[in-house]
């Protein structure tokens, strides 16, 4: 028996076996965006000894892929809402597995940043499209949660990533870690090719020749009835344009949770990037600085964890807040020093479970302001500036321990982020995107 319109079929329907599968591809792709990102933190107290850097001109190599993941968000968003989610996912694997081979056979700085580039390219396009393929794939019901699933992908990647790399570093260079990468990343071509279906709410506002039995086609892979027609959709000639999320009806929301997004991420950038070189100044192995960068991680997967459970049952916004606050407080005391390494463990778990709650806090956001049409674009958009912005944490880092500044100081510095971030939220009215698209410029006005 037919079903409604594809939205309301996918909305209001159960979740299949098929959509949790999809979903779970999404957090294994964030958990490889997580691997990739992490592998020059990983690698880095290596790269620093042989070839003799200093921590001002390390602090652009570890920025170099966020750079590429800025331009990668802004410019492959935009592609993913206009190509669709699953093909946008496919080519930028292509050139995240390129970007690591690439790396790991590079022999100076000049060789290694393009590689770099590269892959932020592809893990930027990535981020934005499985935002919003997990967003799309799953019904009202369990969309928080599957979003923050999605998210605490890239603290597990880090998790495994850390653990893999301890024994990698152990009895290889740090050329193995991209070695490794790069085939890993390879080996979620045919994972997604098989598992992951291009998004329903994709295809229904896309409106292509055949569109209907596209719809259908993916409808019954994912256990659903046939829909009875197309859902009623704005022209084609007002989509897929990064115009919409600038125009008065989206423009305070953009504004807001960009700003919130990239001043966070600033502060959370410095965490991930500079650990493992402090604490290999602190006078531990590598290896055991790949592991501290581990604590961070498992705490980042676990504060995902609780926020997706936390946001079925109260708002995503407060919960959000009350995260940044507590990453800004967990930066500043790690910027105190630790007494020993168990402590320094314990402690980096815990700024990892409030910075990554955060993070998952803002991909939530991110899927309820913006409506379908340019969901991949705003948060394409959002994730760029941002990224751009965090490209700046390691470099800015850097020259305050070069001009003799001490990790306390600093980290004070560097955690004023996301207290900022905490401070903008407060100002965004969270409206579901899809009702936004609906009532309009002269609505959103006045939710401002």
């Amino acid at each position: 028996m037919s079903g409604g319109n594809p939205k309301s079929i996918i909305d209001d329907g159960a979740m299949g076996v098929a959509q949790w599968v999809a979903v779970l591809v999404t957090v294994g792709l964030n958990a490889l965006d997580g691997f990739d990102v992490l592998s020059i933190s990983f690698a880095s107290p290596g790269i620093a000894r042989d070839w003799g850097i200093d921590k001002a001109i390390l602090g652009w190599v570890l920025s170099m892929e966020l750079l590429g993941m800025a331009a990668g968000s802004l410019l492959l968003g935009g592609v993913a809402d206009k190509i669709g989610r699953r093909p946008t996912i496919l080519g930028c694997l292509v050139a995240m597995a390129a970007g690591m081979i690439g790396a790991a056979y590079a022999h100076s700085v000049s060789a290694l940043l393009p590689w770099r580039l590269l892959t932020g390219l592809g893990i930027g396009g990535t981020l934005a499209a499985i935002n919003a393929a997990a967003a799309e794939l799953s019904n009202r019901r369990y969309r928080s949660f599957a979003m923050a699933l999605m998210v605490i992908g890239y603290p597990i990647g880090g998790v495994i990533g850390g653990v893999f790399v301890q024994k990698l570093l152990a009895s290889g260079s740090w050329h193995a870690v991209f070695v490794a990468g790069g085939w890993v990343t390879a080996a979620f071509l045919p994972i997604v090719w098989r598992l992951l279906p291009e998004s329903v709410a994709f295809l229904d506002r896309r409106r292509a020749p055949g569109a209907l039995e596209e719809v259908n086609r993916v409808l019954a892979r994912l256990g659903h009835s046939p829909a009875e027609a197309l859902s009623e959709s704005e022209s084609p000639a007002k989509r897929h344009s990064i115009a919409d999320i600038l125009r008065p009806g989206l423009l305070a929301t953009t504004v807001l949770i960009t700003f919130a997004y990239f001043a966070h991420i600033t502060s959370f950038y410095f965490l991930i990037k500079w650990v493992p070189k402090i604490v290999v100044d602190m006078g531990f192995a590598p290896q055991t600085a790949a592991g501290a960068l581990t604590w961070v991680s498992l705490g980042g997967a676990i504060g995902g964890a609780l926020f997706g459970l936390l946001a079925t049952r109260t708002g995503v916004k407060p919960l959000t807040v009350g995260a940044l606050l507590g990453g800004a407080l967990m930066i500043v005391w790690f910027g105190r020093g630790a007494a020993d390494l168990a402590s320094l463990k314990e402690m980096l778990a815990i700024a990892g479970l409030f910075t990554n709650a955060a993070i998952a806090g803002l991909y939530l956001l991110f899927a309820q302001v913006f409506p379908t049409h340019v969901r991949a674009t705003g948060t394409g958009f959002a994730i760029g500036i941002g990224r751009g912005g965090a490209a700046l944490a390691p470099v800015i880092a850097g020259y305050l321990f070069r001009a003799g500044f001490a990790l306390e100081t600093v980290a004070v510095i560097m955690a004023c982020g996301s207290l900022l971030a905490a401070v903008v939220l407060l100002a965004l009215k969270v409206r579901d995107g899809e009702e936004l698209a609906r009532t309009g410029p002269a609505a959103a006005r006045g939710a401002r």
